[in-house]
């Protein structure tokens, strides 16, 4: 087995195909050196840990304790503190996830590689499988993107992926005005030093800001400007240490008619992407390669396996896909949201997704303190219980006292 692309969905099936037989011969193999990644923090819920755990305790376990935990979420607007929000979730370096997977990979007995670029099969002609789980631009994909019939829609907003030392206790939405228009960022701490903030804008502003014709480092300066209210002086980095032009992106929104192509099976954003707006692009890499691995021990040979694998994975994302489309079409017209008095706006920011997850007045009750430190409670009590459920007290991380 050999997969094409050493990021979580390549690396933990890779770790689930060992685990299922310490004589399959797998192989991992990454385009980029050692120890080299793009992107900050990554999000993650109860759910996912679950699945972890079920399948492979000893990662999970690892994961679970290296995981920073927000047990909040705040909306601000124009500067200022607008909107609590309840809910819990976890937060972990990409790079220090990556880590912990490739250790665990290396310990089972697979071969990863690094620094060897991949742009078609002829030097995996033996292999029974191979998983292209090689991003959003797979290659592998699209030198079959007829047989996959590939799709790609590609968002109208313009989004940056950026680091800072402000260190967010909440997971923190920030919507702040200019005079070219709106510009906001979901920001989490994902360690004890630094957290992920993604900033976000339409085109519109993006072009009248001058961000098109800025390098990285004046666009940095830029945007901490726009946002000192909430960096209270703190620094935006990215990962070009001041080479080449600002990274920002339009979302490409990919799905695929089909999942595999004799033995090449597509795994990860080579096989869908969901909106960064609804946080779940790891759980769902990690959930493709969990569910590989089950119907390859479940089905007589590969190509029932990748047929079965074909069938479960797209059906089941359905309604997050549908789920993550309505978010990212919410915050395509922020603009048309914003003259709402705060809670309001709060309230549909919320129920972005399409179904209403809260009710306006139990939002309204939630901003009482003494409501916040109800449901955290009950938040904790909630985690407390599933770690039960796993067998150990996994995720060793203190919530704040309540209220």
């Amino acid at each position: 087995m050999v997969c094409v692309g050493g990021g979580p969905a390549g690396l933990y099936f890779s770790i689930l195909a060992k685990l299922s037989n310490p004589k399959h011969d797998v192989t991992v193999v990454e385009r980029n050196p050692a120890g080299v990644t793009y992107g900050w923090g990554v999000v993650f819920w109860d759910d996912l840990l679950d699945d972890l755990f079920q399948n492979d305790p000893v990662s999970a376990q690892r994961i679970a304790q290296a995981a920073a935990r927000w047990d909040t979420q705040e909306v601000h607007l124009r500067g200022r503190y607008a909107t609590h929000i309840g809910g819990y979730g976890f937060a972990l370096g990409r790079d220090r996830l990556l880590d912990i997977l490739i250790r665990r990979a290396k310990g089972l007995g697979v071969d990863v590689r690094f620094e060897h670029d991949v742009t078609d099969l002829s030097a995996f002609m033996d292999a029974d499988l191979v998983v292209a789980c090689d991003g959003v631009n797979s290659r592998l994909r699209q030198r079959h993107a007829h047989h996959f019939q590939t799709h790609v829609e590609e968002g109208r907003n313009k989004y940056i992926w950026l680091g800072t030392n402000k260190v967010f206790d909440a997971f923190t939405f920030a919507f702040e005005e200019t005079s070219a228009g709106w510009l906001w960022f979901h920001g989490y701490r994902f360690n004890s030093e630094t957290s992920t903030c993604i900033v976000e804008c339409q085109e519109a502003t993006w072009k009248a800001l001058g961000f098109d014709a800025m390098g990285p480092d004046e666009t940095l300066r830029k945007l901490e400007g726009i946002f000192q209210g909430r960096l209270q002086g703190k620094s935006l980095f990215n990962q070009l240490k001041g080479m080449g032009r600002a990274p920002w992106l339009n979302f490409k929104r990919i799905t695929n008619e089909r999942w595999y192509h004799d033995n090449l099976a597509l795994m990860g954003d080579a096989a869908h992407t969901t909106h960064f707006s609804i946080g779940s692009g790891t759980k769902l890499a990690m959930q493709d390669a969990i569910g590989l691995a089950r119907q390859l021990r479940a089905q007589p040979d590969v190509p029932t396996a990748l047929e079965a694998y074909d069938e479960e994975r797209r059906a089941s994302l359905l309604a997050i896909q549908l789920a993550a489309r309505s978010s990212s079409e919410w915050f395509e017209n922020v603009p048309s949201y914003v003259d709402q008095d705060a809670t309001r706006f709060a309230y549909s920011l919320l129920n972005r997704r399409g179904s209403s997850v809260w009710s306006y007045l139990l939002l309204m009750a939630s901003q009482q303190p003494s409501l916040q430190g109800m449901l955290r409670t009950l938040h904790h009590s909630k985690q407390w219980v599933r770690e039960q459920r796993r067998g150990r007290g996994a995720v060793a991380l203190s919530l704040p006292p309540p209220g």
